[in-house]
């Protein structure tokens, strides 16, 4: 990866203060360690008239691979061997706005104790990219420097009024009908802007450009993009493209980032600061209410199920350390609640908390904890109104679903099955959950709404259950509710002899 930033100069104001302003000497070639290789800073030019910085980044590609986002949505490593042949090691990307800021923090602050004037004070400049990850083209390139300042380096002095910011880079130059590639030459000019402003326009839009990230987008990306958006972003025309990019379209984050520049740019408006507008927000807002935990709605979803299907004797299978059950205790519509679990210090650490030692006869009589496997048939289990596996299914090997699937619903064959599962496409609302990553170390597989509907029609048309789905937690527009739940009811006889 590769970006050059020039600027020219008289004898009076040299154009190598250029290297104070970016606290590298101008006669040296440094090299900055960095997570996925190695960045190099020299001058391929440097005297009073014109003086150009470079920042090379060398990547590491098997570094890139062993430090990236981690297991898919199966538990697996990912081995295609796309992981090791890609574009990251080659063309600018978030990887090269890292190391922008981690190489040039000073100057991304505008800091320069030595030129201090020349820091707040714009300069002619020219920046180069050689290859850049456009979505979107040369067009939206101009979309996002245009209104900051930058006119296009095309074409020299003699560039036309519609010069493109960027050149289109083809896909092969010996086949020129094959067309053009995602890439582009950036070529940016600017006389307007201070060195940390053009840095940071830089930080930010590479990665947009590129549209996708090399790390995790977590919630301090959001201070991160507003630092270096101060000034500029609040009033950018593409600032909402800007925002879902820049935070990998993350709603929770974006939201966030929204509701924060429209304070920058009312305070801009009514001439006043930031905090005072932020301030009367807080105030209003000081004495909501927490939201509810998911874990808490689902049980109170679960109950609603169970409470409609009128059932008494309710068996909670795969039951760990007995929080449904300890709900159910308390609804005296349940007369019989029998936990089962493989784990047996699951289900010691249950009782411990249900304290079923301490326990009146008349409330322990209601209760049983049974240690027993779902994979296989159990005659205990037989005769019950209902069946709950909350969120059981997806800790299940998809080759032993089958067997799990025949013991509940082909032999025990409770009235009523409630199964609950996290919905996979919920998964990128999760601020703290790395992109890829399931939510459950030992979740085998994770379903989107089609596959465990697709799951459910199956199992329910196999043994003559009747299904019915609903959301648990809030039901996402775009991407569903965090937790999806089915209903299975039994038919009648008739009615599945007649199926």
């Amino acid at each position: 990866m590769f970006v050059t930033i020039s600027t020219t100069g008289t004898a009076a104001r040299p154009a190598t203060d250029l290297g104070y302003l970016l606290h590298k000497h101008p006669d040296k070639a440094q090299r900055f360690s960095t997570s996925y290789g190695t960045a190099h800073v020299f001058y391929p030019e440097a005297n009073a008239e014109r003086c150009t910085a470079a920042l090379l980044l060398e990547i590491d590609p098997v570094a890139l691979v062993r430090r990236g986002r981690g297991k898919g949505r199966g538990g697996a490593p990912d081995a295609a061997l796309a992981q090791y042949v890609n574009d990251r090691p080659y063309a600018a990307s978030s990887l090269l706005a890292v190391a922008l800021g981690n190489v040039f923090s000073s100057a991304l602050r505008g800091v320069c104790a030595a030129r201090p004037e020349r820091a707040a004070a714009p300069l002619p400049l020219r920046v180069e990219v050689p290859a850049l990850p456009a979505r979107g083209g040369p067009d939206l390139v101009r979309r996002l420097f245009e209104p900051l300042g930058w006119t296009s380096a095309a074409g020299g002095a003699n560039r036309a009024e519609d010069a493109p910011f960027a050149d289109p880079v083809p896909l092969d130059t010996a086949f020129p009908e094959w067309g053009d590639s995602r890439y582009v030459r950036l070529l940016l000019e600017s006389e307007r802007l201070t060195l940390a402003e053009a840095l940071r326009h830089l930080y930010v839009l590479l990665p947009v450009l590129d549209d996708a990230k090399h790390y995790w987008v977590s919630a301090d990306e959001v201070d991160k993009l507003l630092r270096a958006g101060e000034g500029w972003l609040a009033g950018h025309p593409e600032r909402q493209l800007i925002t879902n990019r820049y935070l990998s379209r993350r709603w929770s984050l974006t939201r966030q980032a929204r509701e924060r520049l429209e304070l920058v740019r009312l305070a801009e408006a009514d001439d006043s600061e930031v905090e005072d507008i932020d301030n009367a927000v807080a105030d209003e807002t000081g004495t909501e209410e927490k939201p509810t935990p998911l874990a808490v709605q689902r049980r109170e979803a679960i109950l609603a199920a169970l409470g409609t299907a009128g059932a008494g004797r309710v068996l909670d299978l795969g039951c760990g350390e007995g929080h449904l059950v300890r709900a159910l205790l308390k609804d005296a519509r349940f007369t019989e609640i029998v936990g089962v679990d493989v784990s047996q210090r699951a289900l010691a650490i249950a009782a411990r908390r249900l304290k079923l030692d301490r326990m009146g006869e008349r409330q322990a009589a209601r209760v049983t904890l049974l240690q027993g496997s779902l994979a296989y048939t159990d005659r205990r289990l037989k005769g019950y109104d209902a069946a709950v596996l909350s969120e059981v299914v997806e800790h299940v090997d998809p080759p032993r679903l089958p067997a799990l699937e025949y013991a509940v619903f082909g032999h025990a064959r409770p009235r009523t099955v409630v199964v609950t599962t996290p919905n996979v496409e919920y998964n990128v609302r999760w601020e703290s959950l790395p992109a890829g990553h399931v939510r459950h170390g030992d979740h085998r597989f994770e379903w989107t709404r089609e596959e465990f509907r697709a799951w459910a029609a199956t199992v329910a048309e196999r043994h003559g259950y009747e299904v019915g789905f609903t959301p648990v937690g809030p039901d996402d527009p775009e991407v569903g509710p965090p937790t999806q739940m089915a209903i299975f009811t039994i038919r009648s006889e008739k009615e599945a002899k007649a199926a």
